[in-house]
C-alpha cells in the first residue's frame, strides 16, 4: 500500500440499455427490450460506482514494465505502455448490489439474472470510461487503453500486486480471493498509460 492512492466517488449514470443486451447476449426484440428496461428499473440508484487510483512512473525495457513500486514481465503490457513514462494504476467496483441481486434471480429467473449481469458489465464499463475522461481533463492528457491482468499474456495472478498497492478492500470494499476473482464481481482493475 502507498501512501497517495486516491479515491473517487461516481452517481449511477443514465444506462445504455443496447450495451447492456449485447453483453447479457440477447437478441433485438420487443421482450428482450422490455426485461432490459425492467431490470434498470429496478437497479436504479442501487448501485455506486468507486475507484482508488494512483499516478506511477513507469519505465519500460522491453517486456519488463517497471512501476517503482512493483515489476512486471509482459510484451503485451509493455506494447500497449509504449511511449508513456506514468501510468494511472485504479480499482474500480459498481458494488456488491448487482450481485446481490443476480444470485437473487439466479435461484427463481435465470433470464433476468442474465440481463442483470449484462447491466452490471454496462455499468462497470461506463465507470471506467467516466473515470478516463474525468482524468485526460483532470491531467490535462490523453490516456491510452486500459490494460487488464488476465488479458493477453499479462497473469491475473498480477491482481495481488495491484491489490497490495491501492489497497482496494480498504478504500473501496473491493476484495479479492484466492483465485484471483474480485467482490464485488462487477469491478475491474487496470492499467493506463498517461502520453
Amino acid at each position: 500500500m502507498i501512501a497517495n492512492v486516491a479515491v473517487k466517488n461516481y452517481p449511477q449514470a443514465p444506462i445504455d440499455i443496447s450495451e447492456a443486451i449485447r453483453y447479457a447476449g440477447g437478441g433485438k426484440s420487443e421482450e428482450i427490450l422490455l426485461l432490459a428496461n425492467s431490470c434498470a428499473e429496478e437497479i436504479n440508484g442501487k448501485l455506486r460506482g468507486s475507484v482508488c487510483y494512483v499516478l506511477l512512473d513507469v519505465e519500460i525495457k522491453e517486456d519488463v514494465c517497471d512501476f517503482g513500486v512493483f515489476r512486471v514481465t509482459s510484451e503485451n503490457l509493455a506494447k500497449n505502455l509504449c511511449g508513456a513514462e506514468k501510468v494511472i494504476l485504479f480499482g474500480a467496483t459498481v458494488g456488491v448490489e448487482i450481485d446481490r441481486l443476480i444470485a437473487k434471480y439466479s435461484k427463481s429467473s435465470q433470464t433476468r439474472a442474465v440481463m442483470l449481469a449484462g447491466l452490471g458489465a454496462e455499468r462497470i464499463e461506463a465507470l471506467c470510461d467516466s473515470f478516463c475522461a474525468d482524468m485526460e481533463k483532470e491531467l490535462n492528457v490523453k490516456l491510452k487503453p486500459r490494460f487488464s491482468p488476465g488479458y493477453g499474456d499479462l497473469d491475473i495472478s498480477m491482481q495481488r500486486e495491484i491489490f497490495r498497492v491501492l489497497d482496494c478492500p480498504k478504500r473501496i470494499g473491493l476484495c479479492l480471493t484466492e483465485s484471483m476473482l474480485m467482490t464485488p464481481s462487477k469491478s475491474v482493475t487496470a492499467f493506463v498509460g498517461i502520453i
